[in-house]
């Protein structure tokens, strides 16, 4: 068991090396000319943002002082999101690449520069320019004599070619034939400006003043760039809305539940199903007042609170669940374990949670008007001997009134089905919370949100008022349910 053990936490431990390499690569190396600031703050940007999240996760669990812990897990904890989906959007702009490269256009290559330097007036190859009504024009092909005396200047010529400038190349003696040997002296006049070889016309200031091609990028390096930018534009944008959806507050989320057992009496009983608040480094008092309002302005018959109410100890966050004492309900709130109160002090909270006016069931039973109200701890909760006690919870009820169970996790729904539950209400899933995060879930949960049968017993499973580990929801938004239970006699 600890060799298996170790060769998962290899394997994990392999893949995120892997996945960072990979986004250190395409977003800093891949978009740089070569190493420089910009790679080294890559590698201390991603370096620096897992030490953060780590240090968030150990300070938590170990209880390390609250202030220590609300410094580190606001930038770990976010971390943890961007990262995410930083790699995602670069996975995804990878089929971009081979294409834009063949959409952009070539850039034109650098001419390879002469290590003889620019090449003499007197060796660049002359051609005489003649006209159609002069001896030897196009009708005309130059003799053997020409062609010779154009190719090769007499040697009497060469000293003074590689000496003088030539202004007079290319001009007319009297007889129509280019001048090659004869070159105009001083005493003739100043010399006219000679024109660049190359263009044979002076170089327009826009076009001396561009950059070299050598300073322009690559195709290949502003392809980099672009679909870098375009993914981090996308994961940057994708954070940002999914932590502004839970820092504004959970939604409200109605739904009907039909129960065959419910007296006409109770039709229209509304439930609001508060899970997951996760009071904790993150979300603070603040929060918890939030979800106060909002539980009560829609004025339910009863408040059932499904457990994962924090993520701390009462020391450090009893403060930040004070508002909690504000909860109204014609008939009361109750409260269940989940399993982060079981990595918190869950006897504390329990005893917290009644002392702030709620109810906590714990293995336990109480008989409303219309139906019977249980709850049962969390699985967690077996490794202190405080687990989910189903016989002692629902053993002795009367069969013929409706039941409804809360219980944190949705695994809890087979033991539900066997003792004659009506309905259960659960969270413990967040909806996946982070997408594709839902997958995860659907694996490990028989459901991850929302309204299923099993049975004659009903699952009802809530996304969460919350969050865990990064303040960020993306596809799976935070709800407040109100249950409206309606009676089949009705």
């Amino acid at each position: 068991m600890v060799v298996v053990f170790v060769l998962v936490a290899l394997l994990v431990v392999t893949g995120v090396v892997a996945a960072n390499w990979y986004l250190w690569r395409r977003l800093f190396r891949d978009t740089t000319r070569g190493p420089g600031p910009v790679r080294r703050a890559g590698v201390v940007l991603i370096a620096g943002g897992w030490l953060l999240a780590v240090g968030a996760l150990v300070a938590e669990r170990a209880g390390a002082p609250f202030w220590l812990q609300r410094t580190l897990a606001w930038p770990g904890f976010l971390w943890l999101a961007l990262a995410l989906y930083l790699l995602l959007a670069t996975l995804a702009t990878e089929p971009l690449r081979p294409v834009l490269r063949r959409l952009l256009p070539a850039r034109a290559p650098e001419p390879a520069p002469d290590p003889h330097g620019p090449l003499p007036v007197a060796q660049a190859p002359v051609r005489e320019a003649r006209t159609a009504d002069e001896p030897g024009s196009a009708h005309e092909p130059p003799s053997v004599h020409e062609s010779a005396s154009a190719a090769e200047p007499s040697p009497a010529a060469e000293p003074v070619l590689g000496r003088v400038s030539l202004p007079a190349v290319g001009t007319r003696s009297g007889s129509g034939r280019l001048a090659v040997g004869e070159a105009k002296t001083a005493a003739a006049g100043p010399a006219e400006p000679e024109a660049p070889p190359a263009l044979g016309r002076p170089v327009p200031p826009a076009e001396a003043a561009s950059p070299s091609p050598r300073d322009l990028p690559s195709r290949r390096l502003f392809v980099s760039r672009v679909v870098a930018g375009g993914a981090a534009a996308v994961a940057l944008g994708t954070v940002g809305h999914g932590t502004y959806g839970v820092l504004r507050g959970p939604r409200v989320k109605r739904v009907t539940v039909p129960l065959a057992k419910l007296p006409r009496a109770a039709h229209g009983f509304r439930i609001a199903v508060v899970s997951d608040v996760h009071l904790g480094p993150v979300l603070g008092r603040g929060f918890a007042q939030k979800v106060v309002d909002t539980v009560n302005a829609t004025q339910p018959d009863l408040i059932a609170v499904v457990g994962d109410l924090v993520d701390g100890s009462v020391k450090d966050l009893g403060p930040a669940a004070a508002p909690l004492a504000g909860l109204r309900a014609r008939h009361g709130a109750y409260f269940v374990t989940g399993n982060h109160e079981y990595f918190s002090g869950a006897e504390q909270w329990v005893e917290e949670v009644r002392r702030l006016g709620l109810h906590p069931l714990e293995n336990a039973r109480t008989e409303l008007p219309a139906f019977d109200l249980a709850g049962v701890n969390d699985v967690r909760g077996e490794s202190e001997g405080q687990g989910p006690d189903f016989e002692r919870a629902l053993g002795d009820r009367d069969t013929a009134r409706a039941c409804v169970l809360l219980a944190h996790q949705p695994v809890q729904i087979h033991e539900a089905v066997r003792h004659g539950v009506d309905l259960q209400l659960s969270g413990h899933t967040h909806g996946g919370q982070l997408w594709p995060g839902s997958l995860l879930a659907a694996a490990a949960n028989p459901t991850v949100a929302g309204l299923e049968r099993y049975g004659d017993t009903q699952l009802y499973v809530s996304r969460g008022a919350g969050a865990w580990g990064p303040p960020t929801r993306v596809g799976a938004p935070s709800d407040i349910t109100v249950v409206q239970l309606a009676s089949k006699q009705a």
